[in-house]
């Protein structure tokens, strides 16, 4: 199974091909560079690959959430090149993806990413039987101050959200974290990962059904809440 999986919903741009067992990747730390590089990427690892786009057989998305314009692009791509290829669409979670990418050491894993505006998008896993990921309850927006997750646990954390509010994070957390970087955004390569179990079984959406998740529907803060934020 030929499969291209891409993420745009943070400063990170990433593109990956799932060919027979192996992963092809491209990434860059590229902020407001998605749209010039996003292409060419899958340009990229399909001519590495030796796979052309008539031989892809689904495409994987990270559906958010994250930046509004990172998560439009790469669904507006997905939906695209999905549509002209009549292929259908596998829509992963963005924070999942990110905890997949945190070590495997029994511990849950707390995602979080930076929202801006003082707030970070967050979700909880554990591992699977297959080594991935599953949530542990719903993902959530919000100030940091108030993060709820659920007690009794040593966590591993991982994501932008991290480096923005670590004091706040760990605040919440009943006991310092097992592990924890900040420095760490979605990947394509683990969205390819999460997508391929579905993929085998036949799951996807149509491409016009594969929809963002935002988890909200504010992009900017006014002057006032910028000088509340600052204080």
């Amino acid at each position: 199974m030929n499969l291209l999986a891409i993420e745009t919903s943070t400063e990170s741009c990433s593109v990956a091909l799932s060919c027979n067992g192996e992963l092809i990747s491209r990434s860059e730390f590229a902020p407001r560079r998605h749209a010039e590089l996003l292409l060419p990427m899958c340009e990229e690892v399909l001519t590495e690959a030796g796979v052309s786009r008539r031989q892809l057989d689904v495409i994987a998305v990270g559906r958010g959430p994250g930046a509004f314009t990172g998560v439009r692009l790469a669904i507006s791509a997905a939906q695209g090149i999905a549509l002209a290829l009549d292929l259908p669409v596998i829509p992963i979670s963005s924070l999942a993806a990110l905890a997949l990418d945190a070590p495997n050491n029994n511990h849950p894993i707390l995602a979080v990413i930076d929202a801006r505006m003082g707030e970070i998008y967050a979700g909880t896993f554990r591992r699977d039987q297959e080594g991935l990921v599953e949530p542990l309850g719903m993902e959530s927006v919000g100030s940091a101050a108030v993060l709820k997750v659920a007690a009794g646990q040593i966590w591993n954390v991982i994501g932008s959200g991290w480096d923005s509010y670590a004091e706040m994070i760990q605040s919440r957390l009943e006991s310092a974290p097992a592990w924890a970087q900040g420095e760490r955004y979605p990947q394509a390569t683990a969205i390819a990962r999460l997508a391929a179990r579905e993929a085998s079984s036949g799951q996807g959406l149509a491409p016009e059904l594969a929809l963002p998740v935002y988890l909200r529907d504010k992009v900017a803060l006014t002057t006032k809440e910028r000088q509340q934020v600052r204080n």
